[in-house]
């Protein structure tokens, strides 16, 4: 089996995750019970689609990422290790437990997506949005931590300002690099890169390697775009949308579409949105570009084979310490 991060490392989840409930406590029994009940795995996104016009399908890089369910295995792994490092400075501190909060997609093909909207019955809910419950995993990792907190956590000070909400990452000083913390806390030098940095040492998490794939399949879908059947199927759904009374050349310039009055959700980015995966539908856009990028994905894990076993090799070895740490 394979463990790699989806578009960064395996602690950016467990990390991404903090703001969703992470507090100082003093680990009660009801804490305790709460951490043994079962995860909820409702809103887990499946390994290969179930529904829309990207159902069953895998792209050939997807062989090199890690199902949810591994993914969670290891980021529990490092949660069990981070609390056991944040108990060593005297801080006993509750981080939300993997799984709880998931992500909408598997891995960092990201396929349900990738080629923009592919599920129709999701579309005429959310239009280009997503159910609330899959965005939780998006929100700010700084809320619910003090700030000796995040030092001791993650090895660099909680930022001063918060952006406003809709606010990006590049927008003004909010892209600053982080200041990084106090050398010591309690009398104890802080690890570098935090307990964060040192579980994922303890673990032999290798960032290189989720770097590595994830470049790849980005290559592969660039790449793919500028082929000639894409290029074609795409002008047909160019055409189709034209029919529908819509501008758009691509897929992602509706998406943008869709998202210029609001949060994807209104009631004309949902119509948009419907057009938008009736006439993938009618001109197979989805279909093509998925055999166009398969062929790509084939040459490139060809070109990377060595590299590319010795990263399941690794990540699989990561998965297996995972599961022992308790």
């Amino acid at each position: 089996m394979h463990v790699l991060r989806r578009t960064t490392v395996a602690t950016t989840v467990m990390l991404a995750a903090i703001s969703l409930g992470a507090c100082s406590s003093s680990g009660s029994a009801s804490d305790s019970a709460k951490d043994k009940a079962p995860i909820d795995r409702t809103n887990w996104p499946a390994e290969v689609p179930t529904s829309g016009l990207v159902k069953g399908l895998e792209l050939p890089l997807e062989a090199y990422l890690p199902s949810y369910a591994d993914q969670v295995a290891v980021d529990t792994a490092l949660r069990t290790l981070q609390m056991r490092c944040m108990s060593e400075y005297g801080l006993t501190v509750d981080l939300p437990r993997p799984g709880a909060n998931p992500p909408p997609h598997s891995n960092a093909v990201s396929i349900e997506r990738r080629y923009g909207l592919s599920d129709r019955a999701q579309a005429q809910k959310y239009g280009y949005g997503l159910p609330k419950e899959l965005t939780r995993s998006l929100e700010s990792v700084e809320e619910g931590l003090s700030g000796i907190e995040v030092e001791v956590l993650t090895g660099r000070k909680k930022p001063e300002f918060a952006p406003p909400k809709g606010a990006k990452v590049s927008d003004g000083h909010f892209g600053r690099v982080p200041e990084p913390a106090r050398a010591e806390h309690n009398g104890k030098k802080l690890h570098e890169g935090g307990c964060a940095g040192w579980s994922k040492r303890r673990l032999k998490v290798n960032e290189e390697d989720a770097g590595f794939v994830s470049g790849l399949a980005s290559t592969s879908l660039s790449e793919s775009r500028p082929l000639k059947p894409v290029e074609k199927a795409l002008k047909s759904w160019s055409a189709c949308m034209k029919d529908k009374g819509r501008k758009a050349a691509d897929p992602y310039r509706a998406m943008e579409q869709g998202y210029a009055d609001g949060d994807g959700t209104t009631k004309n980015a949902i119509e948009l949105a419907l057009d938008d995966i009736d006439c993938k539908e009618q001109t197979r856009l989805i279909e093509v570009w998925f055999k166009e990028e398969s062929a790509v994905q084939k040459r490139l894990i060809e070109e990377n084979k060595d590299q590319l076993a010795a990263i399941k090799k690794r990540m699989g070895e990561v998965l297996e310490a995972a599961k022992v740490t308790k």
